[in-house]
């Protein structure tokens, strides 16, 4: 049985301060909840995350990861400096990181693999972006992102991988997802792994939506058979309308 998941990635926001103000809004708005929530603070933020959320049902996750275990890597993170703090579970390959930063499905490839290793669990971003949406190459582009960097794993290693959609041509361009595309997308990569997994690995693995989830539209997002939760933005750094997501399940 697949995991509803809503997790807030909040980016390069808040300073400590603004963090443990947040983090103690979240504690006050977690309820019995039908999801797995987790939030995931800047690097600088991490350790303070655990000591502020201690008690509560929230999951403190990063943001990125370096595929080295040490070395000359300037301003990077390894997988073991993160457990060393408590965190588990990695966020890899959000279209942000893709663009300013030219990851590509090969080097997102290594840091699975080194995650994995870490026995962390991955929540891994896809997407296309507009040129590919109104080309009609969007399955083409997520297909490649997904085999590219998944595909050499063994059908075990899925259990440790979550799958986020970010429908890259809906996010601050003015274009609009609709539940209906989510669904369609959604039930394509269930496809796309069990064409090459099997049907049982393709209906345990989670997929979040990342496309501008807000308190209006999230319960109608989620109600979809094939979107197992959100991966959340903006409105992740405000408590009251992340619960809002939370609780649309």
């Amino acid at each position: 049985m697949r995991k509803n998941i809503v997790a807030g990635n909040w980016k390069m926001n808040n300073d400590l301060s603004q963090t443990e103000a947040l983090l103690a809004d979240l504690t006050q708005q977690v309820k019995t909840s039908n999801a797995e929530v987790m939030v995931a603070p800047t690097y600088p933020n991490l350790y303070q995350a655990f000591n502020v959320l201690k008690g509560a049902d929230i999951e403190v996750v990063a943001q990125n990861m370096h595929f080295a275990e040490n070395g000359a890597y300037t301003g990077e993170v390894s997988a073991s400096m993160l457990n060393s703090v408590g965190v588990e579970t990695v966020i890899l390959g959000h279209s942000e990181r893709r663009e300013y930063f030219n990851e590509t499905d090969e080097l997102l490839a290594k840091k699975v693999d080194a995650a994995l290793a870490n026995e962390m669990r991955v929540i891994f971003c896809f997407g296309e972006e507009l040129a590919d949406r109104k080309s009609g190459n969007e399955e083409t582009v997520v297909e490649s992102q997904i085999k590219n960097a998944l595909f050499h794993l063994e059908a075990s290693a899925f259990k440790n991988i979550i799958l986020a959609y970010e429908p890259v041509w809906a996010i601050g361009t003015g274009e609009t997802a609709s539940p209906e595309q989510a669904q369609d997308m959604h039930a394509f990569i269930r496809k796309t792994l069990a064409d090459t997994y099997g049907v049982e690995v393709a209906d345990s693995v989670s997929i979040l939506y990342g496309g501008s989830v807000k308190p209006a539209n999230a319960q109608e997002i989620f109600s979809k058979p094939d979107v197992d939760g959100g991966l959340i933005g903006g409105a992740a750094l405000n408590a009251e309308d992340f619960f809002a997501i939370v609780n649309a399940f």
